[in-house]
């Protein structure tokens, strides 16, 4: 676990976040710290919560205001500052959370803090500091901008890019970032939105992507872009309206990034394609295996040094980011390699889409452990077959 997320105001509340913003600076101490939020309409209200608790124990604080995850995370590097992000992600609108994260956007876990963070908070314990921190206010939006496309340039031909930012933050980055470069965007729910009155915000369920599929063939683009609400999380469709899978842009991005630096290691989630660690391989790079779980891709980044990490569920990590997820420089990547020559998506993609898959197969039963030690002894034996036990 690596956030706090719960339903508002029963779970979470402007007094409960008070104490955790509280908490969180008697934990990670007293330096200075930046708060964004989402469009959540409970959002403003729990960040300035969390700072006058943060400026009760002594520490500055700066709001960003409106920020994608990947916004927050970017402040926390480049101002050099502890942060914490106020949103629920794709969770329906009654629910809001707090995503944190140390200096230079390093994440806050369980064992890395969050657990002494709620320790401290249920004892009811506070700190006062003889002198309380100060507020102010930045926009950082543009200085987001500019530093993702040094790290992913687009240039070549123009593009046509429908975006479904699905109510949520890439209604705010999108325009920022897009607008730079030499395209037309088709923007589909770029207004903020927290009650997402038009579909989830959460595209890794295909329900969700029809209405993006359906822009890219009525209007021709020559790619589609769809994004989470917090917009840490990036998917694709072709120029065809055919869904792009995640493991497929992992390794698009892997061969990027190793072009840049031969012979890195890339980190993978255990359930991406078998393709990815192929690739990797094939381009000199060392795929580095790892559980799901950011606050696992990150630790694995930082002991490897790996240049880039990519999850299955479509979130992508890049060391030259402070190893934090970034659905829009994801998609940057994918809009470079497309924006290179003059071959469709579907086309670019090609040499990444090596196996048929089967989709998310999701089963319930009443003793996990028991069905897992019952296939391995009756499969595991049998000739061909290896048996792996990494907890995903």
């Amino acid at each position: 676990a690596y956030d706090v997320r719960g339903t508002v105001p029963d779970q979470i509340n402007a007094e409960l976040v008070r104490k955790v913003g509280n908490a969180f600076v008697a934990v990670i101490g007293d330096g200075p710290i930046v708060v964004g939020y989402d469009m959540r309409p409970s959002s403003p209200e729990l960040a300035r919560a969390f700072a006058d608790g943060a400026m009760e124990a002594g520490a500055d604080v700066t709001l960003i205001g409106l920020a994608s995850t990947d916004g927050l995370y970017f402040a926390s590097g480049h101002l050099g500052r502890a942060g914490a992000m106020f949103t629920a992600s794709h969770n329906p609108a009654q629910y809001n959370g707090i995503k944190m994260c140390r200096t230079h956007a390093t994440p806050i876990g369980m064992e890395t803090g969050l657990a002494e963070i709620r320790d401290r908070v249920a004892s009811g314990e506070t700190l006062t500091a003889d002198t309380p921190g100060s507020l102010d206010e930045q926009d950082l939006l543009a200085e987001y901008a500019s530093y993702l496309l040094k790290l992913a340039p687009v240039t070549g031909r123009h593009l046509k890019i429908a975006v479904d930012a699905g109510n949520g933050m890439g209604g705010l980055t999108t325009p920022a970032v897009l607008s730079q470069i030499d395209a037309e965007v088709i923007p589909l729910y770029f207004e903020l939105d927290g009650t997402f009155p038009n579909h989830e915000a959460n595209p890794i369920e295909p329900e969700n992507l029809v209405d993006l599929q359906a822009a890219v063939r009525e209007h021709g683009a020559d790619i589609g872009l769809a994004f989470d609400g917090d917009a840490d999380r990036c998917f694709l469709v072709d120029e065809k309206g055919d869904l792009v899978s995640p493991s497929v842009l992992t390794a698009l991005i892997a061969a990027r990034e190793l072009a840049k630096e031969p012979g890195s290691p890339i980190i993978h989630n255990l359930i991406t394609s078998r393709a990815v660690p192929q690739i990797v391989t094939e381009l000199g790079g060392k795929p580095v295996r790892t559980r799901v779980g950011h606050s696992f891709i990150k630790a694995t980044m930082a002991e490897t040094n790996a240049i880039f990490g990519g999850e299955h569920s479509g979130h992508f990590y890049f060391r030259d980011f402070w190893r934090a997820d970034s659905g829009m420089l994801a998609a940057l990547h994918a809009l470079a390699a497309l924006a290179e020559g003059d071959a469709p998506l579907s086309e670019v993609l090609a040499p990444y889409s090596r196996f048929v898959a089967s989709g998310e197969i999701n089963s319930e039963v009443a003793d996990q452990q028991a069905v897992v030690d019952q296939i391995e002894a009756d499969w595991g034996s049998r000739p061909g077959v290896t048996t792996d036990r990494l907890d995903g």
